[in-house]
């Protein structure tokens, strides 16, 4: 199961990766979070899209 892995130091909460995600698993207010890791599809479109790196999908 894939999951995205987020750095929250590095993570800047411009919502882009939260836009990207067609399944819906990261929300944004003060960081970014993924609130729905279980829903995660493994596309890497979040990863593709973060500004500066600070989001990694990993597998389990």
């Amino acid at each position: 199961m894939s999951k995205p892995v987020i750095d929250t130091d590095a993570c800047i909460a411009c919502g882009a990766c939260a836009d990207a995600c067609p399944a819906g698993v990261i929300e944004v207010e003060d960081v970014a979070t993924a609130a729905n890791s279980d829903d995660c599809v493994g596309c890497g479109a979040c990863q593709d899209t973060c500004p500066v790196g600070a989001i990694e999908v990993t597998e389990d």
